[in-house]
C-alpha cells in the first residue's frame, strides 16, 4: 500500500487528502492501543483544611496507534504533545508554593426542552408509537393545549400538568412506558393476522386476571377529587411562609394561598417552569394591593381599583356586583401599577375622551386607546398618536394637526418612524422638516427626501441649517435604485445595480418600443365585494 508521500504528484489536493485520511485510519487500526496515565494532585492548606485545591495531569506512556492517526488532527505528533499535561514530581506530604490559583465554577444546566424532533426520538427509544403516529400524537397535545410552542420548543402548560398529575395518581397502569410499548406490539400482531382484535378489546376492557379499563374507571371515578386534580403545589422556599397552590380554573390558571387569589400572566409570557415561589409572592402582594381601591370617583362615588389581569394591568371603576358591568381601561405603555395614582386612573377611565369640535369640519374629535395603541378619530378618519403623545394628555390642536396629515396605508402605516421634533419649514419643498427616529437611527425628512444624521451628530442639538445641508446633499444623489418588489439592488438576477442618480439613456427608446406593441386586452373588471367579517371601523393609523 503506497504512502501518501509516494502519491503526492499523482493526485490533486482533494484526492491526496482523502487518500491520506484512508491510509492513516487503515494503518492505525492495525496498531496497538495507546497507554497513558492520569494523575490528580490534591493540595490542602494547614490553616484551612476545608480549602482543597486540585490539578490534573496526563502523560502518554505508549502512543500506539496515536502515532499514525489522531481524530481531527492533521499532525499526530503535535497533537500528542497537546494531549499531555505534565505535573512536577511531587511526593505525598510535600510542601508546595502557590503561584497561581484559578477558581472554576460549575453549574448544572437543566435538560433542554423537547422539540418535535427530540420528542419523536424519545418515543422511538421507548418503543411508543410508530412513525405514522408521531405527527398525530404531537398535533393532539398541541391542539388540546397540553403544551405550547415557543420557537421550536414544546413548553408544557398548566392544563398539561393537571392532566399528567391526574393520570399518574389514578391511572398509572395506562401511562406506563412498558404498557404502551406492549400495546404497540399487540396492535402490530393484530395487523399481521397473528391475533384476533375482538378478543384483545374484550381483554383490554374487562380484564383477564387483572383489572380492565372498565374497573379502573369505576374505581378512579369515585376517588377523583376535581379540585385536587386541578391543583399543582409550589413549595415555599422562604422560611416561615406557607406554600402556594396553582389551580386550573374555568377562566385560566391562578394561584391561591389562605383564601387569597391572584391571576397568572398568560403562559406565553410566563411558562410554568418560570413561576418561582418569589414570583408568586409578588403576584399575591399585587393582588392584595388591588383589593384596596386607589380612591373614589367624585362623579359616580364608585371605588377605583388598579389590578393586574391575564392580559396585563388595568384600572376598573366599581365592582362586579354592580348593576352594570364595571368600566375598565388598560394601562398605557410605560405605566406601572406601583406608581399609578388616582388622578391618572381617572384619566384612563375617561377614555374615549372628547377633545372638542374640529375647526375644519365641525365634527367631534376623540382620543382613544385601541387594540393597536392610542389614536385620535374624527368623522371616520383616524390617526395613530406618536410615542410622545398620550390619549389622556393630547390637545385638540395636536389632534387636528395629526388628522390633517395624509393617511398612510399598508406597510407604510406600520413602518412610519416616530417624529422626535420639528425643526422648521423647508424653503425647497415648503413642508416641515422633522427629526425622526428610524430603524437604523435618527434622520431628517422634508416630505420628499430622507437623510441620515452623521454618526457624530447630536440629535438634540441638530439645527434646521444642518438638516437642510444634509438633505440637499442627499437629494443631489438622486433616488435610490430599486430592484424587484421595490427593494434596493439590481432590477434582475445577475444584472449590476445602477448607480444612484444615474439615468438610463435607453429609456425613451424603450417607451417607443412599448408604444409600438399592440395593447393587451383589458381584463373584465369585477365588482369588488366586501370580505366576510370585515369591519367598517377605520384602523387607528
Amino acid at each position: 500500500m503506497p504512502t501518501p508521500d509516494q502519491l503526492r504528484g499523482a493526485l490533486d489536493g482533494d484526492g491526496l487528502r482523502l487518500y491520506e485520511l484512508i491510509w492513516k485510519r487503515t494503518i492505525a487500526c492495525q496498531m496497538a492501543d495507546a497507554r497513558g496515565q492520569q494523575t490528580t494532585l490534591t493540595v490542602a492548606t494547614r490553616s484551612a483544611p476545608e480549602a482543597v485545591f486540585q490539578a490534573s495531569g496526563k502523560t502518554i506512556e505508549f502512543p500506539g496507534f496515536l502515532r499514525a492517526y489522531v481524530e481531527g488532527s492533521d499532525d499526530p505528533a503535535a497533537d500528542l504533545a497537546d494531549k499531555e499535561t505534565l505535573l512536577p514530581p511531587l511526593a505525598v506530604g510535600a510542601a508546595v508554593a502557590a503561584r497561581h490559583l484559578e477558581a472554576v465554577s460549575h453549574t448544572t444546566q437543566p435538560p433542554a426542552r423537547y422539540t418535535e424532533a427530540t420528542l419523536t426520538k424519545a418515543l422511538e427509544e421507548k418503543g411508543i408509537g410508530r412513525p405514522s403516529t408521531y405527527a398525530a400524537t404531537i398535533d393532539t397535545i398541541l391542539r388540546r393545549e397540553y403544551c405550547r410552542k415557543r420557537g421550536n420548543a414544546l413548553v408544557p402548560t398548566w392544563v398539561g400538568f393537571a392532566v399528567a398529575q391526574l393520570l399518574v395518581d389514578h391511572l398509572p397502569e395506562l401511562i406506563d412506558y412498558q404498557f404502551t410499548a406492549q400495546m404497540e406490539e399487540d396492535l402490530d400482531a393484530i395487523s399481521r393476522g397473528e391475533a384476533e382484535k375482538t378478543a384483545y378489546l374484550r381483554k383490554f376492557w374487562f380484564g383477564n386476571g387483572r383489572a380492565g379499563l372498565k374497573d379502573m374507571l369505576a374505581d378512579s371515578g369515585s376517588a377523583i377529587d376535581p379540585r385536587k386534580a386541578s391543583s399543582i403545589e409550589i413549595p415555599a422556599t422562604l422560611p416561615g411562609r406557607p406554600g402556594v397552590v396553582v389551580r386550573v380554573g374555568r377562566f385560566g390558571p391562578y394561584i391561591e394561598r389562605d383564601g387569597q387569589r391572584a391571576s397568572l400572566p398568560s403562559e406565553d409570557k410566563l411558562a410554568p417552569d418560570e413561576l418561582s415561589f418569589e414570583r408568586c409572592e409578588e403576584l399575591l402582594a399585587q393582588s392584595a394591593r388591588a383589593e384596596a381601591p386607589l380612591g373614589t370617583d367624585p362623579a359616580t362615588g364608585k371605588p377605583v381599583f388598579a389590578r393586574n389581569g391575564r392580559f396585563g394591568p388595568y384600572v376598573q371603576l366599581g365592582t362586579a356586583g354592580d348593576e352594570e358591568k364595571p368600566k375598565s381601561s388598560s394601562l398605557l405603555k410605560g405605566m406601572s401599577l406601583d406608581t399609578l395614582d388616582l388622578e391618572t386612573a381617572l384619566k384612563l377611565l375617561s377614555l374615549p375622551r372628547s377633545l372638542g369640535a374640529n375647526p375644519d369640519n365641525g365634527a367631534e374629535v376623540k382620543a382613544l386607546n385601541g387594540k393597536f395603541g392610542p389614536y385620535v378619530t374624527c368623522a371616520g378618519e383616524s390617526r395613530s398618536l406618536p410615542a410622545d403623545l398620550s390619549p389622556i394628555d393630547v390637545t385638540l390642536d395636536q389632534a387636528v394637526e395629526l388628522l390633517r396629515q395624509p393617511k398612510l396605508r399598508g406597510k407604510r402605516a406600520f413602518g412610519q418612524a416616530a417624529a422626535l421634533k420639528s425643526l422648521g419649514v423647508s424653503p425647497v419643498t415648503g413642508k416641515p422638516v422633522e427629526l425622526r427616529s428610524g430603524r437604523y437611527g435618527p434622520y431628517v425628512a422634508d416630505g420628499v427626501t430622507n437623510a441620515s444624521l452623521p454618526k457624530d451628530a447630536d440629535p438634540q442639538a441638530f439645527t434646521l441649517e444642518q438638516a437642510l445641508e444634509i438633505l440637499a446633499a442627499r437629494a443631489a444623489l438622486g433616488p435610490p435604485a430599486k430592484g424587484p418588489r421595490g427593494r434596493m439592488g439590481a432590477g434582475r438576477r445577475g444584472a449590476a445595480a445602477k448607480p444612484v442618480g444615474e439615468t438610463s439613456a435607453k429609456q425613451p427608446a424603450a417607451k417607443k418600443a412599448a408604444a409600438r406593441k399592440p395593447a393587451a386586452k383589458k381584463p373584465t373588471a369585477k365588482k369588488p365585494s366586501a370580505k366576510k367579517g370585515s369591519s367598517q371601523e377605520p384602523p387607528p393609523f
